[in-house]
Parts: structure tokens; sequence; C-alpha cells
């Protein structure tokens, strides 16, 4: 492994930059030719059959971009020269739920359905992931299994905590804390999904979050994690260039599993369990539009919104896609923004 940043050591907002940039670049550059590659093999989006009517023109456009945005922020993160255990358990759960999205988009591929894996599969293995991400933060980067709140104080999840003797070694299983993580993971893993509806949507507003994880990160003098979410970030933006409407590529499950659970495993590392709902609001509300919507029609027959997830009903209204997504930047960047200030604010007051 190689060190990228000898010169700029001594400079650590240097280094950020640096990394989001040779993230940007590879991915601008590589992305070209992945799209060659996945026409070549016919390797495209499945449309959904009831979604927005305009969709069906998107129908064949090359998928499974994640998978270069996945391979982009390993080995520019690998190659800076500043790994340590949290940036290893983010990188993990980039790619764990990534191989799960893969999976996923392989089989719609495959089938040539908007389906792939079952909601079912993907729970069982978003959560089980997420309980091995749980239990390296714990018990290998030490991370303690307690959650801030604003100006009132940690409350400790460990309260419920089993060690168990695994090859001669004590493993803890705080039991509330993991059930904690998977709600995190399994939640923003889905909802990111459910936000990847339209052109550089949820590629745009990863970037965002990322930056603000990034921010977080420095002003913890955690360098490694804000080089980590700086990379995420860099790749992001490299493939907002060929997702940004009319998109020649979509990100696909490989990409939004593995993004959302990354964003939920910054969270964890950087003790901001509960700013992560307001950093990443726009996937809170495009999630609570989903269950609100079914839990509304079950009960009453009737829909609170004109299509589910949240974005499908301002398109419903006569939004173009680039003025949904535009002001849905735009949004998550007051709401990360917020929730920066909120966490350094807190800091302060400690």
């Amino acid at each position: 492994m190689f060190n990228l940043l000898p010169e700029i050591g001594r400079y650590p907002t240097y280094q950020i930059l640096v990394a989001a940039v040779l993230a940007l670049v590879f991915a601008g550059v590589l992305f070209p030719l992945w799209i060659r590659l996945l026409r070549f093999r016919n390797i495209g989006q499945q449309v959904r059959a009831d979604g927005p009517q305009g969709h069906l023109v998107k129908q064949g456009t090359p998928t499974m971009g994640g998978v270069l945005i996945l391979l982009v922020v390993a080995i520019i993160y690998l190659s800076l020269g500043k790994v340590g255990r949290p940036g290893i358990i983010a990188l993990t759960a980039l790619l764990g739920c990534g191989l799960l999205g893969f999976i996923d988009d392989y089989a719609k591929v495959v089938k040539e359905r908007s389906l792939g894996l079952t909601a079912k599969a993907k729970i069982i293995g978003q959560v089980v992931i997420a309980v091995g991400i749980g239990l390296l933060a714990v018990n290998w980067a030490h991370v303690s299994p307690s959650v801030a709140i604003p100006w009132v104080g940690a409350v400790d999840f460990g309260i419920l905590t089993s060690t168990v003797n695994v090859g001669g070694f004590s493993l803890d299983l705080p039991w509330l804390y993991l059930a904690l993580v998977a709600f995190m993971v399994v939640s923003f893993s889905n909802t990111v999904n459910l936000t990847d509806g339209l052109d550089g949507l949820a590629a745009g507003t990863t970037m965002i979050v990322m930056l603000a994880f990034a921010a977080i990160a420095f002003a913890q003098d955690n360098l490694e994690l804000a080089l980590f979410s700086a990379t995420v970030a860099g790749a992001c933006l490299g493939f907002l260039w060929y997702n940004s409407f009319p998109a020649d590529i979509f990100m696909g499950d490989t990409g939004s599993l593995g993004l959302g659970a990354v964003i939920a495993t910054l969270a964890v590392v950087t003790k901001t369990e509960l700013l992560a709902p307001l950093i990443g609001g726009i996937y809170v509300a495009e999630g609570l539009s989903v269950i609100l919507q079914v839990a509304s029609f079950k009960l009453t027959g009737k829909r609170i919104f004109r299509m589910a997830p949240l974005h499908h009903h301002f398109e419903m209204k006569g939004w173009s896609e680039t003025k949904v997504m535009v002001r849905f930047w735009i949004v998550t960047g007051i709401m990360a923004g917020m929730g920066f200030a909120l966490w350094f604010v807190t800091k302060r007051g400690r």
C-alpha cells in the first residue's frame, strides 16, 4: 500500500481536498469506459411499470454504476496511507451492503424485471451486516455503546451487555446498541435506495451528507474518517457528471444500499447517531412518505401523496426531474448544515 500524500502530510485540510479530487478524477475518467462495457454487455435498468410514465424512456439505461463508485472509494481510500479501524469499518459497511445490492442488481438484469431480491432477503442480509458492523465498532474500534443526546448527555445503550469468549477473545454483545445499529443500517440503506429514483438525486444528496460527516470528523481530529467521507463525496460527484439528467448511467442497488449503509456507519463511529436523521433528513422524508402512503391506503383506502416516494409526488404535481433534484439538494444542504451546527454547538457546550 502506498501513500499518495507524502508532501502535504502536515496539512490535513489539503489532504481532505486531495482525497475528494482524486476520487472525482478517477470516477470521471473511468465511468465512460464502464458505461461502454455495460452497454456492450446489455446491462440496463428495468423500469417500474407502475412508476411515472415519463420514466419509461429510461428502460435499458446502463445500471450498476455503484460498482465503480465502491471500487473508486476503496482504491483511493486505501491508497491514502491514513487507514484506521473506524475507516475500515465504514469501508466494510460500504462494500458489504454494496455486495448485497450487486446480488440484487444482478438478479434484475438476469431476470429482466424491476424486482431482484425479495424484501425479506434484503433485510436479513442488511441485519447480518449491521450486527457485524456493530460488533466490530464496539469490540475492535472501541466505540462506546452510548448515544449522545444534544444538551442532555449520553444514554448508555450498553446496559444490557453479554460477554462471550470466542477463540480466546472476550466479545461484548451490547444488545440494545446492536439493535440501534441494525435499525440505522437497514433504514438508511433502504431510504437511500428509495431516493435513487430520479437522475442525480441520490448521488447529489449523498455527496452533501458525506461533506457534513467529513466536517464533523475533521472537527473531531479524526483525519482518517474525514478522508474517507471526502473520498465518498468525490466519487459521488464524479458519478454525478454521468448521472445528471438525462442520466447515462444509474447507480443501482449496488450504490444506493452501500451508500446508505455507510451513512449509518459514519454516524456510529463519529458518535452522531441521533444527528444522522437530521443530516440525512431527506432520506427520512422519503421513507416516511412510503410508510404513510401504505398505512393510509390500508386503513382508509385513500392516498396521502399522489405517488410515493416523495420525489414522485412532486413529479406528479408537474415539477420537472431537475427541479425536484435541485430543490432536494438544497433541502439536504440546509439539513446537513443544521446537523453540523447542532453538533458543533453541543460540543462547545460540553
